[in-house]
This record gives C-alpha cells, sequence and structure tokens, in this order.
C-alpha cells in the first residue's frame, strides 16, 4: 500500500494524545490499521503549554501507531479545540458579472472568501467557514446553488474562530515531530462525523464531546452545523474535585472515578466503602462510595448546565428548530456510570453513547468502538474526504487544462480551496519561523 493510500488523524488531547491510521478496503468502507496513545503532558485545556513535552508525547503515539501498523507516518490532520474557540453567525454576498450563466464552484469560493475578509479581534483567526443556506435573487433556503442562474448568490455561514498563536503551537509541535502538517479541524464537527447518523443531523441533534480538558458541542439541524461551542471544563476537573475532596493523589483520584464512579448519588448505599492504600506506610484510607458519588454529581450537574445553557440559546424549543433526535454523548468522559440518566433528567431530552465505530469497517480493532476515540476516528475520516475532494479537483483541473496541440492558450489555474490556502498559511508561518 503507498502512503498516500493511508489516511491519518492526530488528536491532541488534554489528557492524551491519539494516533489513527486508516485506509479503504476494498469494499470502499474506512479500516483502521494503526493506533498509537500516550499521555498528553504539555496540553491545558485543548491548549498547548509546554512545547518539548507535546512534541514527546507526538512522537511517542506516532511511533505506537506505525509500530501497529507497519507504515510511516508523513502527513496528518490535526484536532484543534480550546476555550480560545469561538464560533459566530454570519451572512455575506457577492453580485455575479453574468446571470445568465449558471453558478459554479467558483462561485461558491468566491462567496466563502468574503467571509475571510471580516476583521477579527487582535490575535484571532478564522479556522473554518461553514456554508449553512444560501439565497440566489432573494429565494432562499436553497441548499446547493450549483447549476443555478442568478446574479446576487447570498449565503449564511457558521465561522469558527481561534487563536493564531494556539494554533501556530501546534502546527509547530507536529512539525517538530518530524510530520508534515496537513490540515486542522475542530474536533467537535470531528467527532459529530465519527459518531451522527444522517438521520440524526437532519432531524436535529446535539453532539456532546466530554473530554479531560474540554466538553465540546455540536448542534446539526437539517443535515446543517448549526452551533459550534467550546466549555472549558472536562473530565480533569471531576478528578481534581475527588482528589480535594477525599484528599488523596490524583492517581488514585482517576481511577476511583473510573471503576467506583457514579454521576447518580442515589445508587450508592451508606454502607459501601472502598479502601485506598496510605502513602509510605501509611494507614489506608477509606471513602465512601456514596460521597465520591456526590462530589463527581455535583461537578457533572454544572458541566450539562452550562452545555444545555448553549443548547437553550442556540433556541432548540423553537418549532423550527428543535432537536429530534436529542443528544448524542461521546469522549472519554462519557463514559461515567448513569451519565447518560442524568442527562435526560436535567434536560428532558432522549440521550443516547455515541461510539465512533459506525462509519467504519466491521473488522476494526476492538478498542476502536470506545468513545474515547471519536475526535481521532473523526479526524481520519476528515484526512480521508479531503484527499477524495483533492483527487475530484486534480482531475477537473487536469480536464480543464486539455487543449488541442495547435492551441497555445492557457487556461487560468483552478482556484484553490479555503482547506488549502489556510494549511499553506501555516505551512509558510512554520518555514519563516525556522
Amino acid at each position: 500500500m503507498k502512503n498516500n493510500e493511508l489516511f491519518i488523524g492526530l488528536d491532541i488531547g488534554t489528557t492524551k494524545i491519539v494516533a489513527m491510521i486508516g485506509h479503504v478496503n476494498d469494499y470502499g468502507k474506512l479500516k483502521i490499521i494503526g493506533l498509537g496513545r500516550s499521555e498528553s503532558l504539555g496540553v491545558h485545556r485543548g491548549v498547548v503549554n509546554n512545547i518539548t513535552q507535546t512534541i514527546q508525547s507526538i512522537q511517542s503515539a506516532v511511533n505506537e501507531a506505525e509500530k501497529t501498523s507497519g507504515y510511516k507516518i508523513d502527513k496528518v490532520v490535526v484536532g484543534i479545540a480550546g476555550q480560545h474557540i469561538r464560533s459566530l453567525q454570519h451572512s455575506d454576498y457577492i453580485t455575479r458579472q453574468n446571470p445568465d450563466q449558471v453558478i459554479e464552484d467558483k462561485d461558491i469560493i468566491d462567496v466563502i472568501n468574503q467571509v475571510y475578509k471580516l476583521v477579527m479581534l487582535p490575535g484571532e483567526e478564522i479556522i473554518h467557514v461553514l456554508p449553512q443556506e444560501y439565497k440566489v435573487d432573494g429565494q432562499g433556503e436553497i441548499k446547493e446553488p450549483i447549476g443555478m442562474f442568478g446574479g446576487r448568490l447570498e449565503a449564511n455561514f457558521h465561522v469558527v474562530v481561534g487563536q493564531v498563536s494556539s494554533i501556530k503551537n501546534i502546527a509547530r509541535c507536529v512539525k517538530s515531530s518530524g510530520i508534515d502538517f496537513h490540515g486542522i479541524t475542530l474536533e467537535p464537527l470531528a467527532s459529530a462525523d465519527a459518531v451522527l447518523s444522517i438521520e440524526e443531523k437532519e432531524a436535529g441533534v446535539a453532539l456532546i464531546d466530554i473530554g479531560g480538558g474540554t466538553t465540546d458541542l455540536a448542534i446539526f439541524k437539517d443535515g446543517i452545523i448549526r452551533h459550534t461551542s467550546v466549555i472549558p471544563f472536562g473530565g480533569n476537573i471531576i478528578t481534581e474535585d475527588i482528589k480535594d475532596g477525599c484528599s488523596i493523589i490524583e492517581k488514585q483520584a482517576e481511577l476511583l472515578k473510573v471503576k467506583f464512579g457514579s454521576a447518580w448519588p442515589g445508587e450508592n448505599k451508606e454502607n459501601e466503602i472502598v479502601s485506598i492504600p496510605g502513602l509510605r506506610g501509611r494507614e489506608p484510607k477509606e471513602i465512601s462510595l456514596k460521597n465520591l458519588s456526590k462530589i463527581i454529581h455535583a461537578r457533572v450537574v454544572e458541566i450539562i448546565e452550562l452545555v444545555y445553557l448553549d443548547i437553550k440559546n442556540y433556541g432548540h424549543e423553537e418549532q423550527k428548530k428543535k432537536l429530534i433526535a436529542g443528544i448524542v454523548l461521546t469522549g472519554g468522559g462519557s463514559q461515567l456510570k448513569h451519565l447518560k440518566q442524568l442527562v435526560e433528567y436535567t434536560t428532558g431530552m432522549d440521550t443516547r453513547l455515541g461510539s465512533p465505530n459506525e462509519h467504519l469497517a466491521g473488522n476494526n480493532i476492538i478498542e476502536i468502538s470506545n468513545p474515547t476515540y471519536a475526535t481521532a476516528v473523526g479526524l481520519v475520516m476528515n484526512a480521508r474526504d479531503n484527499y477524495v475532494s483533492d483527487d475530484q479537483n486534480k482531475e477537473q483541473v487536469e480536464g480543464e487544462n486539455k487543449t488541442e496541440e495547435t492551441d497555445i492558450k492557457l487556461e487560468e489555474p483552478k482556484q484553490k480551496s479555503i482547506f488549502e490556502k489556510f494549511t499553506e498559511k501555516l505551512k509558510a508561518f512554520l518555514e519563516n519561523a525556522e
């Protein structure tokens, strides 16, 4: 298998870094053939705060993925999240020179480029410009305007914005690890690709991805991304509360949370107790599971209420914006016992746990079904989709540039996609910084 047939995602999280390698099998399904995981030592709430440690963690995860797959990693699509991410809604338009010609890809790119002219806050940069609905000469609710006639092309956009310094720090870590930086994707969008069905996106759904440092939200309706946000609280803050509340070390607090933790205190009886070994010859510490659940419950309710406030601000109670498919939980934090029941009780919305193996070939590594890997799987899917669209663009350019031998007129080069422009800007920055 050639390297350009491999699709690699790199999830740089607060608690873990995951490198994942996939390829398309004979049946056109994506199969995961390599997985590497390492402890994330230089990232806090989705933001790099120690370059050296992050590079070491990336190299460790990449080496493991290469070992399990037998292939060398040369370029990756990276996920980005963190408290510096924000999103906004924006409308823009272009006036076409010739309304008697049908709308083409170039017109869509032109209207997207208009959005990139928006003035951001100092130190911010646009990461994604996601078209929602189009209008052609005032006719609204158009999902696909290509092939239509019209003079004025208008669109509503979901714009994702992040701090330039945070994006460049991640890019620097990737390149310093000896890997080419192929692209960047917002993590909740990657997770959504991995765990949500087309029907759920059509009906209306809120994806809640509970990671170690952040909780990501992505809302879809009518098959279109409507809202994204990053809440700067995740599983680590629950572990911190257990550590302080039970006066134990962080490693013990994490083990307690994973093995015995529950988001519903009523499930534990007063006499259920677990014994924790003491430090350096000290007496073991006895901890009530009911008290443990109360600590977890208090923090989880706070996180759920913050997410639900975001969902309410989107306006899900309006008939047109109703989320019929309810909530899908994913990410490592979603595995907490009785979390699904607590989310349903707090929000009144139907809830299910999302696994990232729904869009993959059947004979994958068993571990991939764990919600912890939702973002990494989504990034591999994103790498595949970008490769397919790049291939199609290449074919289109080749087709356009075919001329008769006697015809010496050169065609104008095809306009580059926004994804390619953004990646090239990052690469140029990294080369200049060396």
